[in-house]
């Protein structure tokens, strides 16, 4: 028996396309078997990187010549069979077992001791290149990370520019990617009636093919599209120098839905605070139920004191912070001045929303760098870094959002200071009014709590809306007399909390 084998691999499956580097290979053997007499019985022709174990057409010869169903194998040269040290060590067992290994490009003696020695020294030579090269290729892509730019194949919605190139938005997809966040954000739809609606509207993969239901939760889940690049295998969060396409307010809503935070599903006891009450002191989402013609939120938790409110006695809380907000007609008459004032001086407010902004982006990059060196330092965790630094360039992203809009002169002072008081001083009239779905956006959207403890529902109206309601109160706990007093003290107030977004941006205005 002199029938043998032969093994030609590349690295990529690009190089074997082109075929050049597995033709040079196929020749070489072919030349080495004419001379020493050799018969080529079988081609393994594989496509995978050395520097990976398990290669399965590998496997399946070694385990061919452990049965010695041939004499040996023909292999074109050392490092494109042994890049890592276990499958050297492999065809070095089938050596000692007497089976005939023949490199086409080196003239080595196998069964002697000194072939052996210069192929073992040939073997850890191209084992260590390929530890230098995964290092390089490390560093390359942490530098392209550090620098914003993805190193990777460009998410569905943008286009590959080229290598050092941020990725751009794709004129024809990024709409679409963009709605698919709208569709799911509305709260109508579940994964399976969205990928319908996806594949209706003619978004694809880069390969042609329809979505599927994990590529629309990947996309979903993808801070990309806001700008940001993370990085699953590691958990590490970079800023991106690409042009988002999907707004933060829009991605945060769609995390909401996913995560449960934002009821999406169609229930049969649909209550009005499914889902918005919790206990304070276990922190579970009240249950609701009804009992004797009233409809009662309980705890199910054992042992917890806490145990049901009414649910007119919590729209009765509710009520109460919304009466909070109306505006006398008194205030209203003295805002409209203010307002009509403002509106001349919508040019300077806008510079001064845009500095306020850029001084916020300041601020966070220096809480970044502090957290860095902290890190360095080897006074936090890795783990706690990258949950703060996440964060830290999740707050970046709805600033940079904002400072965007501002420079563009789409967000006139005047005119959201207006909207942001007609809807504080509506928002009693809109809940009475409203149904049910507009009374929950309501609650949702103005509140930043709502906690029951024993019997009792507190409840905390979000910033700025919280300062509105307690605008009768000065820091020092005492009352404001006179309507001009309380808003010339509380309007430069609401202008930074408005421009920010900051619920500590009464520092950035005092």
């Amino acid at each position: 028996m002199n029938q043998y084998f032969a093994y030609i691999r590349v690295s990529t499956a690009r190089q074997g396309e082109q075929g050049v580097s597995l033709q040079q290979q196929r020749e070489a053997i072919q030349r080495h078997a004419q001379r020493s007499g050799l018969e080529i019985c079988r081609w393994f022709e594989e496509q995978e990187t050395a520097a990976k174990q398990g290669r399965p057409l590998f496997n399946e010869m070694i385990k061919l010549l452990k049965a010695r169903k041939v004499s040996g194998v023909i292999i074109h040269k050392i490092d494109r069979s042994a890049r890592n040290l276990r499958d050297w060590s492999a065809l070095g067992e089938l050596i000692d077992q007497g089976v005939d290994v023949h490199f086409a490009n080196e003239s080595l003696d196998m069964r002697s001791r000194g072939g052996r020695l210069s192929a073992d020294i040939q073997a850890v030579v191209a084992a260590d290149y390929i530890r230098n090269l995964r290092e390089e290729t490390k560093k390359g892509f942490y530098g392209r990370l550090k620098q914003g730019l993805y190193p990777m194949p460009a998410p569905l919605g943008y286009l590959n520019i080229g290598k050092g190139q941020p990725k751009q938005p794709n004129p024809v997809a990024a709409p679409l990617v963009r709605n698919v966040f709208e569709l799911y954000a509305s709260g109508r739809y579940n994964f399976k009636s969205l990928r319908a609606e996806v594949t209706a509207m003619g978004l694809k993969t880069r390969s042609g093919k329809p979505i599927t239901l994990k590529g629309l939760s990947t996309l979903l889940h993808n801070t990309f599209y806001i700008g940001l690049i993370h990085i699953e295998r590691t958990n590490e969060t970079y800023k991106g120098v690409h042009e988002p396409i999907v707004p933060k307010s829009l991605f945060d809503r769609v995390q909401d839905i996913l995560s449960g935070r934002l009821n999406s599903r169609v229930i049969k006891h649909d209550f009005l605070f499914r889902r918005r009450l919790a206990c304070r002191l276990c922190g579970n989402s009240m249950i609701g139920e009804t009992h004797k013609g009233y409809i009662y939120y309980r705890c199910q938790t054992a042992g917890c004191p806490t145990t049901s409110i009414r649910e007119d006695y919590a729209e009765s809380v509710f009520l109460r912070s919304f009466a909070a907000l109306k505006l006398a007609d008194e205030e209203r008459r003295y805002l409209w001045q203010k307002l009509r004032k403002m509106k001349d001086e919508d040019s300077q407010n806008q510079a001064n929303s845009v500095a306020a902004l850029e001084l916020q982006l300041v601020h966070i990059d220096e809480r970044l760098n502090r957290l860095t060196d902290a890190y360095i330092d080897r006074l936090i965790e890795k783990d706690l870094f990258e949950q703060r630094k996440n964060a830290l360039l999740l707050e970046s992203a709805t600033s940079e959002e904002n400072l965007r809009q501002w420079q563009s002169g789409k967000k006139p002072m005047s005119g959201l200071i207006a909207e942001f008081l007609e809807r504080a001083n509506g928002a009693y009239s809109a809940y009475t009014l409203g149904k049910i779905p507009e009374k929950r956006d309501l609650v949702d959207s103005m509140f930043s709590y709502r906690l029951v403890e024993q019997k009792t529902l507190n409840v905390s109206l979000r910033s700025p809306f919280h300062a509105i309601a307690n605008r009768a109160v000065n820091k020092h706990g005492s009352p404001h007399r006179t309507v001009s007093r309380i808003w010339a003290s509380l309007l430069p107030i609401l202008i930074a909390l408005i421009t920010t977004g900051d619920d500590d941006a009464h520092r950035l205005a005092a």
